[in-house]
């Protein structure tokens, strides 16, 4: 009976301890906050324009009122691109209290989790400081998952990549992602054979099929996020004459 009492008190302590590893998500629960290091792109060491690993492009430099990020081990080959982080340093003496948001849009360096664009960098700043925090470098920060903050209405929106090339080949990127989740696998619908087909991640947030199904494409995401792992089907069709470049608003908005 004691041993049975001591096996009860081991499996509850180990429960305790491991219980807010299951309770996270990616590891970061939305209320955990991080330490790290950031700087900024054009600092000693780092470049001076962000490479744009999601791919982007012109949207990955003006999202969030330019307020972008590259991330290190977070990036996780692509999943974490349109994350919203808050960040907020730590040296008390040039930096403000409030912190600022920022998204992810390209992929970061080993000596620094984040690298921060000027503009997101310079609102961690107090007033008449910022030169001060720039000459530093390199800070110390923390940061935690937050939902994105889009105009009011703003829904995920499937865009056909650059690389594409009708009809033989069809790559797209999702933006405005929202919320706290991650679209981790997206398949398009194949009517002749009555099944769905993945679509592969090239790089970052692109996704990308060889000899894609004709006619208007109906798609699906995976999404993972405090619900669990769901699928999500937009009503509208990727048009049937789709070329690099164009916008499809899908309606959804993720949480």
């Amino acid at each position: 009976m004691i041993c049975q009492i001591e096996k009860c008190s081991i499996l509850a302590i180990c429960f305790l301890i491991l219980l807010p590893i299951l309770c996270s998500c990616d590891g970061i629960g939305v209320d955990t906050s991080v330490t790290a290091k950031a700087s900024f792109y054009g600092s000693i060491g780092h470049l001076v324009k962000p490479s744009g690993a999601c791919g982007y492009g012109e949207y990955g430099r003006t999202v969030n009122s330019g307020a972008f990020c590259g991330v290190s081990k977070l990036y996780s080959n692509g999943t974490s691109c349109g994350a919203c982080y808050h960040v907020k340093c730590k040296h008390p003496e040039y930096c403000n209290e409030e912190g600022t948001d920022v998204v992810v849009t390209d992929s970061g360096e080993e000596n620094a989790e984040f690298i921060l664009s000027f503009s997101a960098y310079a609102k961690l700043a107090k007033p008449l400081m910022v030169a001060k925090l720039v000459a530093e470098g390199e800070v110390d920060i923390e940061y935690q998952r937050v939902p994105c903050k889009y105009a009011t209405g703003a829904h995920l929106m499937v865009k056909v990549h650059e690389s594409s090339k009708f009809p033989n080949y069809l790559a797209i990127v999702l933006l405005n992602k929202g919320g706290l989740s991650d679209i981790t696998a997206i398949e398009v619908w194949e009517e002749s054979h009555k099944q769905w087909k993945s679509m592969v991640r090239i790089f970052g947030a692109v996704w990308a099929v060889s000899d894609p199904p004709k006619g208007a494409l109906k798609c699906r995401f995976q999404v993972r996020g405090s619900a669990g792992v769901v699928w999500v089907q937009p009503k509208k069709l990727i048009p049937s004459d789709w070329k690099a470049g164009i916008l499809i608003d899908t309606f959804i908005q993720l949480t």
